[in-house]
């Protein structure tokens, strides 16, 4: 076991002192945030009703999920391994599961709070300069608290365990990422279903703008946001910067000994102080385009991490591999510098998260040829703009996966083919493009507190000409950097998830060394076998991609069927009060909200078991060798799908937002109507389905782990029991797929109990003017289509 001498305990204990520091400033940045005017009185009630809205959901799935994360927690410590290891792991599942919760309900706490705040101040003079600080750094609070949180909870685990602390932070990472999984596919859930049962009612059945008062569905939209947005992708971010650390500190412990135990926490805490610099310099200047100025604080940001982190390198690390301290994997005699290689695969994370961001920025820029391209077909209908925005995404899905792939190669070149160090590199990489985590989460933070502030200053009509303009503009801007983040959050899962496969490897290794016996068959020692010309690999290629297919397929099915809910109830609304259309009524917003509270944490269950039960099927049933097929196949289409997804999405909501700036016949023309269908097509893609992909795949890396030291012990040597390990397989089996079929069971019987058949009858007759009768449904090809999904 690797020892950890006192100038390393004293450096962890220095970059948990930052940690606490990042929290520190994160509570500057708030009160600053919290120091801007509100606004009017009615701006102010709007906001209430978001935050009200916002926590309450929050509140209710945390108590969805502190069930799920106590029973998991009981089923760690069931794994085989020393009793103490299995303690703290497990505790610190729960710790990395509280950090994710907290920092989600931050990000969604604070949010709430700064949209009314950019509404008021885009009336002011100087708003777009004001409005684009207090989003940014809103977005600074939560990504100094991304940063801070998992400098503590990563170098509160070195200091206590040492160097079994890997095995340790198996469990903080894997709490980390389950629940940002849940908060992504529940939140997304929410808010998709509430824009797209918005936008289909209010804008084109109804012909009011986006976020017009009279649509009932306006004030879940906006909470949406933040249960989605802000909530989801922080706590996402957060279980990425975990989950990396994770990955990096197992394998520098291997590769590099007590150094590689302890360097990669350097490189993130490089990002404590690249975080400060970001959100600090990033200003709008004068008239210039929020994005300019985010991205310039970004590359600036990028650009010093790269050479702190070098500093730190050439401080810390010795210059021949000879001189580490233990735990080398065949190094020894590497005649490379590891101050040189160390920093230059941190340099190409840095570098590939600024080619990323550029990428992205290209294919869902409000100004660039693709989105262009996908708004100019809006003159054609609704057909060809679905079309445009598939074929934008498909493209950019290419491009940003061979980005991904190059970064990887490179780092393996620099490693001299030795795969043991290729691999601590790659999470070294991760680490290196987390260093700009904090500017990252302000990016991403931005979008949705911009969103919100332009439909509360639309709801409530307080707000200038100028300022609406400066919203929109804004908005548009949030668009781009969601995107943008997304592409990012999916490197670092390909990352974290390619480096995790070396401690796959290393787990079946040490246990099949440990394990006194051989393979009772031929057909058991093929369940051994890596090598990719194996049927069983590759049988386990194919499941590990179609399992992101299947997520992908549920998560866009429970937007479709919450989203189908709202519609109705909003179109009834409309019937029953024709007041609502004149302002005479008040539209019944709390029922919208209830609606979708209800829809998405009824599907949260599915998707949570899918993933923590599919790697378990494949590896006690088909083995420890199909199961690594099951993470390539799974890494491989999960980073062209949640690009697609996330880059179709962009591209769509920007091409509607050129439409309602005036271009192609502008609001209320047939080619906004046609913008509006591909965006509500785009909603559940982006901020649905695609990023959830990103925890996704961690989630069965890290289960993957886990169970490979249980798969070897059951499959072979003296204790193998092949009777127990198909009736393992076959349970995790039916508990993956019979939540499959539940959720279809039970999509099914509430929309024949919440009374979606006899509304969709009424709208029905109220449009060809004959009596309602639910017989006929099945003969409207549009209610036909409702009622299916």
């Amino acid at each position: 076991m690797v020892e950890l001498g006192s100038t390393s305990l004293t450096i962890v204990g220095v970059i948990a002192a930052l940690g606490v520091a990042a929290l520190l400033v994160a509570v500057v940045l708030r009160r600053q945030v919290l120091a801007a005017g509100e606004g009017t009185s009615s701006m102010r009630e709007i906001a209430r009703a978001v935050q009200e809205g916002a926590s309450a959901y929050l509140s209710r799935q945390f108590r969805t999920l502190a069930i799920f994360a106590v029973v998991v927690c009981g089923l760690l410590f069931l794994l085989p391994g020393d009793s103490g290891i299995k303690l703290g792991r497990s505790l610190f599942f729960l710790v990395g599961a509280v950090f994710s919760a907290s920092i989600g309900f931050l990000g969604m706490w604070l949010a709430t709070r700064a949209n009314v705040r950019v509404a008021a101040a885009a009336s002011e003079p100087g708003g777009r300069a004001e409005g684009a600080r207090i989003a940014f750094r809103t977005g600074g609070v939560v990504g100094m608290s991304v940063v801070g949180l998992g400098l503590v909870g990563a170098a509160s685990v070195v200091l206590i365990y040492r160097g079994d602390a890997p095995s340790v932070l198996e469990g903080f990472g894997f709490g980390a990422a389950l629940l940002a999984m849940f908060m992504r596919v529940g939140g997304g859930i929410f808010t998709k279903a509430a824009d797209v049962g918005a936008d289909l009612v209010g804008k084109v059945e109804q012909g009011i703008p986006e976020d017009d008062p009279r649509n009932a569905a306006t004030i879940a939209d906006n909470v949406g946001d933040n249960v989605g947005d802000c909530a989801g992708m922080a706590a996402d971010l957060f279980e990425s910067y975990a989950v990396t650390l994770v990955a990096a500190l197992i394998l520098g412990k291997a590769a590099f000994g007590e150094q590689g135990l302890v360097f990669p926490l350097v490189v993130t805490a490089v990002g404590a102080l690249v975080a400060v610099l970001g959100v600090f310099i990033t200003r709008v200047r004068g008239s210039e385009s929020g994005l300019t100025a985010i991205n310039r604080g970004f590359y600036i940001a990028a650009l010093v991490g790269v050479l702190l982190a070098a500093v730190a390198a050439f401080v810390y690390l010795p210059s021949t591999f000879a001189d580490l301290t233990g735990g080398t994997v065949g190094l020894e005699t590497h005649d490379g510098d590891p101050r040189l290689i160390a920093s230059a695969a941190v340099a190409i994370g840095v570098v590939l998260a600024g080619i990323i961001l550029w990428v992205t920025g290209y294919f869902t820029g409000t100004t660039s040829k693709p989105t262009l391209h996908v708004a100019k077909t809006t003159l054609t209908g609704a057909a060809t703009v679905v079309l445009s925005g598939i074929g934008v995404g498909l493209e950019s899905a290419v491009y940003t996966a061979g980005i991904i792939a190059a970064a990887i190669c490179g780092v393996f070149l620099i490693a001299g083919g030795n795969v043991a160090l290729a691999l601590f590199l790659i999470a070294l990489a991760g680490c290196g493009l987390l260093t700009t985590v904090g500017v990252i989460v302000a990016m991403d933070t931005f979008g949705p507190v911009s969103d919100n502030a332009q439909g509360i200053a639309e709801m409530s009509g307080d707000v200038t000409p100028e300022g609406a303009q400066i919203l929109t503009d804004l908005d548009a801007v949030g668009n781009t950097t969601k995107a943008v983040t997304k592409g990012i959050a999916i490197a670092t899962a390909v990352l974290a998830a390619t480096a995790l496969f070396g401690s796959y490897a290393d787990a079946v290794q040490n246990t099949l060394a440990s394990v006194t016996g051989g393979p009772a068959n031929a057909l058991v020692e093929s369940m051994l076998q890596y090598d990719i010309i194996s049927p069983m690999t590759l049988v386990g290629v194919i499941l590990g991609g179609a399992t992101v297919f299947l997520f992908s397929g549920l998560a866009i099915d429970a937007v479709t069927r919450a989203a189908g809910a709202i519609v109705f109830e909003v179109r009834r609304q409309f019937r029953d009060n024709p007041g609502i259309m004149t302002g005479e009524v008040r539209p019944e917003y709390g029922k919208v909200v209830d609606i979708c509270t209800r829809d998405s944490l009824r599907e949260l269950a599915t998707p949570g078991l899918l993933a923590a039960f599919a790697p378990i099927a494949v590896g006690f049933g088909l083995g420890v060798g199909p199961l690594a097929g099951f993470l390539a196949g799974a890494i491989g289409s999960g980073v062209l799908m949640a690009v697609f997804l996330a880059n179709s999405g962009g591209a769509w909501d920007n091409a509607k937002k050129i439409v309602e700036d005036g271009n192609f016949g502008g609001k209320g023309s047939d080619a906004h109507a046609a913008a509006v269908i591909g965006d509500t097509v785009g909603d559940p893609f982006k901020d649905t389905a695609g990023p959830a992909i990103n925890p996704l795949i961690k989630v069965m890396n890290l289960v993957a782990v886990l169970i490979a030291p249980a798969v070897v012990t059951i499959s072979v040597g003296d204790g193998a029991s092949q009777a127990g390990r198909l009736a393992i397989a076959t349970a995790a089996a039916l508990i993956a797929f019979g939540a499959v079929i539940a959720s279809r069971l039970r999509a099914a019987r509430v929309d024949r109990e919440g009374g979606l058949e006899q509304e969709a009858a009424q709208a029905l007759a109220a449009k060809s003017s004959v009596p309602a009768d639910t017989s006929e449904i099945d003969e409207a090809d549009e209610s036909d289509s409702a009622l299916t999904r």
